[in-house]
């Protein structure tokens, strides 16, 4: 047998699997061909699949061996290649994947011998040769585990405690089990603050959900309580995640405090309050809870001011878990601190973080793109006349307004409409039915954009619940935001906002996020993000759109977006200080009774001035898009020389030259079967009609013709105009010519593909020259002589065109 001809995978079955068996790992404690990433998603225009590759940057990743010493523990990693190779060769790709899953050995080998890489600094050795026979035991491992970690035997009990399974084979992702095992760990070792950090989609609920489950089954935290400040995040733990405690779980309402449950969930609004009978959490003793974890800690329940924060305190001998997509950031003014960050002060330095840029990269975060439109106003501001009135008779403020003043201090009605109108000519032209949050300064600007919509938006007049206001305001907006996050609730479509979506909300096929809100916080701009970063393939949700009027997606380019979770943030001169959760404009979401949320502040605010004008122009300024490369960053481009380019490869490779495409459409018997065959590579005729200007006035083989080779496109009623010039049915009855003149009307409207549908027989003004069936065959003569009456019309369409 020459080994050298053999295969990677036969150099695992006949050399690596044998080594390891006889180094006395049994079969449950390694597995091969471990998947670790999904591969990255890419977008290209309105196309968008995975990196199928593992070879190429951003395909999945796959371990061709991981081994365990416990049975939720990894240790090692191996990596395996081909003979012909050195037995170091693939020690680079271990030593990544042993990163990732936060072991202490990468092992690579070759079939010949095994080099071990101790990533521990435990030993006195980092990387060692060694021969097939010279294998490490598992005993040999996991001392140098224990002492890596710093755990004792006497914590094995909790270390092995397994996690929940619900049969169906789904466990916990990599970054998750390493985010479990190291709160396990900490806790084992008597750490009683702790902090994770994860991009919002990531799991974080799941992940808390596997941490109480395996430290409740191990009896090592007997009473737990799960806090969150949202009734929406509290209601979808209990039914998603949290399902698996069944009757052992309880929320806290009625400010009763029942004390024979084991996971008890709560709103803070439910356990606080100013009067001393609504806190709630002072009926429980102070010892009762072993385990408290805070959901969206970054929020007011870590500031020590804060009333919530006095639930913390109260039950300080638990041990505490912070779990947070982007820690609470300081906020400086010319250096100077002003508001301490507090996290890291009460919970540590995070254990773990795992970011927006690598739930990108390892394929489960949705990557998106970004369309910055800027308003004529918004681009160079607006000053008032002197004396200027607006609608309601107030004189208004004669200074200097931009784009910060607009929705808040100055209401310009005509630029709400702009961006409405922005917003349903992207929907229109890809997908009407997608999932989108419009995110507004204030629930009045959140309102007034609800309006526009609606007169937009035709379907929105037939169904009161395509476009709702989902605002802390509004009971009844609030009652649909359980169906606008149920995936297979197809209204309400759109929900405009202020700040209830900005968190928490779990809308996972969300594909549009539109911001028309100022936004300086990073953290929030983080938060409002991750409503569209889960990805899911079965509803076709591979990416979503962010469009931005307010230039809050300036905030890509600070160096900490995606990288390390934000510590310091600097606002510039000329920007506000950074709000404060307590705005007074915050969408909180109480229990019923408005008083039962946290009143922190005394202070009085006079009603901020308003102004409203209905008379000011607006219109485009700019607009570009940008997109994510295989890097990671941010990608100006110009979106219809993009899309153009995207689309005249994909025609050419469908049709190949233009001779080519004449032939097919002209021998084509209906053309919506080329329509057909375009849609399945991808793309339709609304993707034709964005790539190039007046795009809608054209047909399908305008578009496909200028896109692909370069022809001079015709407008439909250009090409209408020619065929009425040439008087083509001179031949055919009074009746006929009025039939195929009106088919002539159709395609100037709507192009070829109504001519083709005889349905539209049975539309104005065609009824009114008798039934389908009598047009067809009391007119025309019957059906085949009707369908060659067609034929011949777009002969006539298209005829300089198809002889060139």
């Amino acid at each position: 047998m020459d080994k050298y001809k053999l295969s990677e995978r036969d150099i695992c079955t006949k050399f690596i699997t044998p080594a390891i068996e006889n180094a006395g790992w049994k079969r449950n404690q390694f597995f091969e061909e471990v998947n670790l990433t999904a591969g990255r998603v890419m977008v290209r225009g309105k196309l968008a699949a995975r990196i199928q590759n593992p070879e190429a940057k951003g395909g999945p990743k796959r371990a061709d061996y991981v081994l365990y010493a416990k049975p939720n523990i990894p240790i090692a990693v191996i990596e395996a290649k081909q003979a012909k190779f050195s037995v170091g060769h693939g020690m680079q790709q271990a030593l990544s994947y042993a990163e990732m899953l936060d072991v202490p050995f990468a092992i690579s080998s070759n079939g010949n011998s095994f080099l071990l890489h101790d990533r521990t600094g435990v030993t006195h050795s980092v990387e060692t040769e060694l021969s097939l026979d010279d294998f490490p035991c598992p005993d040999q491992l996991w001392p140098v585990y224990e002492r890596w970690k710093g755990i004792t035997s006497t914590t094995n009990t909790l270390l092995e405690q397994p996690y929940h399974s619900d049969g169906s084979g789904k466990g916990p992702r990599y970054y998750q089990r390493v985010a479990i095992n190291r709160t396990i760990e900490a806790i084992a070792k008597g750490q009683n603050r702790i902090l994770l950090v994860m991009a919002t989609g990531t799991g974080k609920t799941y992940t808390a959900f596997q941490i109480i489950w395996r430290l409740w089954k191990s009896k090592a935290k007997k009473r737990i309580l799960f806090l969150a400040d949202r009734n929406i995040l509290v209601d979808q733990t209990m039914q998603q995640d949290f399902a698996p405690f069944g009757k052992y779980m309880h929320k806290v309402t009625d400010r009763a405090a029942k004390k024979n449950y084991e996971i008890y969930l709560a709103l803070y609004q439910a356990v606080t309050g100013k009067e001393e009978w609504k806190q709630t959490y002072l009926q429980f003793p102070s010892d009762f809870f072993d385990l408290v974890v805070i959901d969206e800690c970054h929020r007011g329940s870590a500031k020590e001011d804060s009333a919530w924060h006095e639930v913390l305190k109260y039950f300080d001998s638990a041990t505490h878990i912070g779990l947070t997509a982007t820690p609470k950031e300081k906020k400086a003014v010319d250096g100077e601190i002003i508001n301490p960050e507090f996290n890291y002060k009460y919970f540590g330095e995070p254990i773990y973080t795992y970011s927006l840029k690598q739930g990108i990269e390892d394929g489960f975060l949705a990557p998106y793109k970004v369309i910055r439109i800027a308003s004529n106003v918004d681009a160079l501001g607006y000053t008032p006349e002197k004396g200027k009135i607006d609608k309601y008779g107030h004189e208004v403020e004669q200074r200097h307004y931009n784009t910060k003043d607009f929705d808040r201090n100055l209401i310009l009605e005509r630029r709400t409409r702009f961006v409405a109108k922005k917003i349903w000519e992207y929907l229109s032209n890809t997908d009407p039915m997608a999932k989108t949050i419009v995110f507004c300064d204030e629930q009045d600007h959140a309102e007034r954009m609800r309006q526009e919509l609606v007169k937009l938006i035709p379907a929105a007049a037939s169904n009161r619940r395509y476009v709702m206001r989902i605002t802390g305001d509004d009971k009844e907006g609030k009652a649909q935001l359980s169906y606008f996050i149920d995936n297979d609730e197809p209204y309400p479509v759109i929900a405009t906002t202020s700040k209830l979506l900005t968190t928490g909300v779990d809308a996972k096929t969300c594909k549009l996020i539109v911001l028309d809100q100022n936004i300086n916080s990073m953290t929030e701009f983080k938060q409002i993000i991750g409503r569209g970063t889960r990805l899911r393939e079965d509803y076709n949700k591979l990416y979503f759109t962010i469009m931005d009027f307010k230039g809050a997606t300036r905030l890509f380019s600070d160096p900490d977006f995606d990288g390390e979770p934000v510590v310091i943030y600097e606002p510039e001169v000329d920007e506000p200080v950074v709000p404060t959760e307590e705005d007074d404009n915050l969408d909180q979401d109480p229990e019923p009774n408005n008083d039962d949320r946290p009143k922190d502040r005394t202070e009085v605010r006079e009603p901020r001035k308003k102004f409203y004008l209905d008379d000011v122009a607006v219109g485009l300024a700019a607009e570009r898009s940008q997109y994510l490369d295989i890097d990671g960053k941010l990608i100006t481009e110009d979106y219809q020389r993009h899309l153009k380019e995207q689309i005249e490869q994909s025609l050419k490779e469908s049709f190949g030259t233009l001779s080519g495409f004449l032939r097919r459409w002209n021998e084509s018997e209906r053309k919506q079967a080329i329509i057909d065959e375009l849609a399945e590579h991808g793309i339709d005729l609304a993707v034709l009609q964005q790539a190039i200007p007046n795009g809608k006035e054209m047909d399908a083989f305008d578009l496909i013709a200028h896109l692909a080779f370069d022809q001079k496109p015709l407008t439909r009623k250009e090409r209408a105009n020619q065929v009425k010039k040439r008087d083509a049915f001179g031949k055919y009855g009074e009746q006929a010519k009025a039939v195929l003149e009106a088919l002539i009307e159709k395609f100037a409207e709507n192009g070829v593909l109504d001519i083709e549908n005889p349905t539209i027989l049975e539309l104005p003004p065609f009824d009114r020259l008798g039934s389908k069936t009598q047009i067809r065959r009391g007119i025309f003569g019957g059906i085949e002589q009707y369908q060659q009456a067609i034929k011949e019309l777009e002969i006539e369409l298209y005829r300089d065109d198809l002889t060139a």
